[in-house]
């Protein structure tokens, strides 16, 4: 039987990450060493996509660590493609992403705005760089297959095959 992967991967490393930036930034802005800008439509708007983020965000991690059981097909060398991995290939880091999105429109600062960018840019690189290459020399094929029927980072519909 081939070698699984390992259950946290990067996981851990990319959210501790954004979440310390996401604090970081709260901090920056609190203390002024960044700018406070605020537009008072953003107030009502920032705050219904936060919500709508972060409720994304922890039903895509719900389904893809407790219902999916994420670490028993890991450990059983299964490719997972259902659930919350046939919506986009990374729910976990996604998840995350989402919830420091929406954090950070709940804040409001329009300044802080530019970090939902470098999360994405943060999170495609990591999956390219590991996962990705880890996947496809376990799975081959089919692996491939898969994503090019589902979104790497955006949770969106699986393309028809």
């Amino acid at each position: 039987m081939k070698k699984h992967l390992s259950v946290f991967a990067y996981g851990p490393v990319y959210i501790i990450s954004i979440s310390a930036l996401t604090c970081l930034g709260f901090v920056m802005t609190h203390f002024n060493f960044i700018p406070d800008i605020r537009l008072s439509f953003w107030n009502i708007f920032g705050k219904i996509l936060a919500v709508m983020f972060i409720l994304i965000g922890g039903l895509l991690w719900f389904n893809a660590v407790i219902i999916v059981k994420l670490e028993k097909n890991i450990k059983e060398n299964k490719l997972v493609t259902d659930g919350a991995y046939a919506w986009v290939r990374n729910p976990i880091y996604t998840a995350g992403m989402f919830i420091m999105w929406g954090l950070i429109f709940w804040n409001g600062n329009l300044c802080l705005l530019p970090m939902c960018l470098v999360y994405y840019v943060m999170m495609v690189l990591l999956v390219k760089l590991t996962e990705e290459k880890w996947l496809t020399e376990l799975y081959g094929k089919t692996y491939i297959d898969y994503c090019k029927n589902v979104n790497r980072c955006i949770p969106w519909f699986p393309k028809k095959t």
